[in-house]
């Protein structure tokens, strides 16, 4: 599900993915915008707000007990179901190749740093099979990753 929420907002608001890594509790994710005025914060909304409310729903479904927990007061006698963190999250402007290829590397490392598998390939959640093939290692299961043209980088 997150995968193809993923997907669907890159297409709407003009980005490329370049990277990712899905870790337990965080996501990290390398965009390129394509065009125009880039717009991360409706981009980061396109991804979080339909999943946020597939998992409610499944929740819901369920009758599970989860869906209390992440329910949270916001204010007197507002309860809302938040399944992020609050928060815009970390965002920060990549400006040479260099940059580029330490965060990608940064992202790709996190599961083998904590522990969940001895190379970065081998976290099935991540996009580092996909660049150590050179893009040929494609899962179905995840959001499609972009070789982007050099000429959009910088």
């Amino acid at each position: 599900m997150l995968s193809k929420s993923i997907d669907r907002a890159m297409d709407r608001w003009g980005f490329r993915l370049q990277a990712f890594v899905f870790m337990p509790e965080h996501v990290h994710l390398l965009t390129v915008p394509m065009a125009g005025k880039p717009r991360v914060d409706a981009l980061l909304k396109a991804i979080k707000r339909p999943y946020s409310y597939r998992i409610k729903q499944q929740l819901m479904n369920a009758k599970s007990r989860l869906l209390d927990t992440l329910t949270v007061r916001e204010r007197p006698n507002v309860r809302v179901f938040r399944f992020w963190q609050e928060g815009s999250g970390y965002d920060r402007n990549l400006t040479t190749v260099e940059a580029v290829l330490s965060s990608i590397d940064y992202m790709h490392m996190n599961p083998v740093r904590r522990g969940l598998c001895p190379r970065a390939e081998d976290w099935r959640w991540s996009s580092a099979r996909f660049h150590c093939s050179d893009g040929q290692s494609i899962d179905e299961d995840l959001p499609t990753v972009d070789r982007v043209p050099p000429e959009f980088l910088f």
